[in-house]
């Protein structure tokens, strides 16, 4: 009796739901939900091209909203990226320059302006879930941490990207006159902690809370399982067994983080915030695998960005325009009509979204300093349309390699094996860089031909060196020095 009860309450609760009225807000402006997954490469994902990989729902707000084909990080590791994310500043400029963890310790500055700051300051009630891995917290600060029951009472959402979602219920369904913006970083595809029988550190599900904690609950989520067989390899990627066992591992990942978007996505649909909510789908940076993440080579900074407007106006519709994270906080700042001219070195690419043919849209700059405290491998990028340009600053170093991605399955395979070559590159180049490489994408879209001692290529070289030197000066670049004393 006490079970019939309590299905029937739990059935009244969610009549109620349903029949929610859509709320209208005197504050028109949009709810921004911003969608950070965690090492999750664009070759991964369906509607960019893998038709291995199921990702139905991320495709999905793709085919109504625009889908950036250029979009790139601006340094391929976590905290640092989160941190460009968040205030439109370089790491190098926001002083972020490696891992949070407390090992490593790295933080911004305190005189940062980021961006839940500036939109609680411009009336929006901000909340964060999942992976936050940036500090300090007062200079990152969101009004909201949603974590359950409450203080005394959390619910552990493990890795469910699920489960994430429905705790986001309160904050989509709170009657308030004020827009909100969402956080939502999950720790899916990242390797979790776990290790597989073959010493490899897996990309770990979590079954805990499959059924929510809201009233009404949803169907129990299930997992999405591939075979090694049916993976595709990228080119920078040997195409071993190991290689694919954890690619097989990694699909899964990406397909219950899918899911992740398809509760988040229904639950705004439920309490009718849906058609007003900005939703910026993308990834901190690539593949976590030697060779993409950590490197500013393609796979590791050319990654997904999905936007979907409040009312689209073209959706499906496919941006080529160069864009990366130092836009993002000017460009979220944007929609919320908050954009102010100081305080950011990237540009909202708001007017953009749906425009055809765009201009001035054609270079991205990147920077990166440091994964773990012991990886100093600066690193400083101009990225063409056609040309790129890499600055390895500590070129006479060998170039250091993350602990989760030198205890992969796939990279303790290439050690065990003693193979020569990694992808399309020797094992030799990917360890040990020159100062300068220079490649013609258009001829050499995987990078193994570096141009930078052609004489042909000269030109190109010395008009590329001058603008990252400039780059580094308007950016107030403490590694600028380099160019003169090494």
């Amino acid at each position: 009796m006490v079970r019939l009860l309590f299905a029937l309450t739990l059935l009244f609760l969610a009549v109620l739901t349903a029949f929610r009225p859509t709320t209208h807000r005197k504050d028109a402006r949009p709810n921004i939900v911003l969608i950070v997954a965690d090492d999750h490469g664009r070759e991964a994902v369906g509607c960019y091209g893998n038709s291995v990989i199921k990702t139905p729902h991320i495709d999905r707000l793709a085919a109504e909203g625009t889908r950036f084909t250029n979009a790139f990080c601006t340094t391929a590791s976590c905290s640092p990226s989160r941190s460009v994310l968040l205030t439109g500043l370089h790491n190098h400029a926001n002083g972020m320059y490696g891992l949070e963890h407390r090992e490593h310790h790295f933080s911004s500055f305190d005189t940062v302006r980021t961006l839940p700051v500036q939109l609680e300051k411009a009336g929006y009630r901000t909340a964060r879930i999942g992976k936050f891995h940036v500090a300090p917290e007062r200079t990152y600060h969101f009004q909201q941490v949603l974590k359950g029951g409450g203080v005394n009472d959390p619910v552990s959402i493990g890795r469910s990207p699920v489960s994430m979602a429905d705790l986001c219920y309160s904050l989509f369904s709170e009657s308030s006159e004020k827009p909100f913006f969402l956080y939502f970083a999950t720790d899916d595809p990242h390797r979790s902690n776990a290790v597989s029988a073959g010493g490899s550190p897996v990309f770990k599900s979590d079954q805990a809370n499959r059924f929510g904690n809201r009233p009404g609950g949803y169907p129990q989520v299930h997992d999405v399982f591939y075979q090694p067989f049916q993976v595709q390899v990228p080119p920078y990627l040997p195409d071993t067994r190991a290689a694919r066992m954890e690619l097989a591992q990694y699909y899964e990942s990406i397909s219950r983080l899918d899911q992740g978007v398809e509760r988040l996505v229904a639950l705004l649909k439920e309490t009718g915030q849906y058609d007003n909510t900005l939703i910026v789908y993308l990834s901190d940076n690539g593949a976590p695998f030697p060779g993409s993440k950590t490197t500013l080579y393609e796979p590791g900074m050319k990654l997904p960005l999905i936007v979907k407007l409040p009312k689209p106006q073209k959706p499906g519709f496919v941006q080529d325009a160069m864009v990366s994270w130092v836009d993002l906080t000017p460009t979220l700042l944007d929609f919320a009509g908050a954009l102010s001219d100081t305080h950011s070195q990237g540009r909202s690419f708001k007017a953009i979204v749906e425009q055809e043919k765009v201009t001035g849209w054609d270079e991205v700059y990147a920077s990166h300093s440091l994964h773990e405290v012991t990886m100093y491998y600066p690193m400083r990028v101009l990225r063409e349309r056609r040309y790129k340009l890499i600055f390895n600053l500590a070129h006479a170093l060998p170039f250091p390699m993350a602990l989760d991605l030198y205890h992969s399955f796939t990279w303790q395979d290439v050690r065990k094996t003693g193979r020569t070559q990694y992808g399309k590159r020797t094992v030799t180049a990917y360890l040990n860089r020159p100062r300068f490489e220079l490649y013609d994408l258009q001829t050499d879209p995987d990078e193994v031909r570096n141009l930078a001692n052609d004489p042909n290529h000269r030109a190109t070289l010395k008009r590329m060196q001058e603008k990252l030197k400039q780059f580094q000066q308007q950016t107030k670049d403490l590694w600028v020095s380099k160019w003169e004393f090494e």
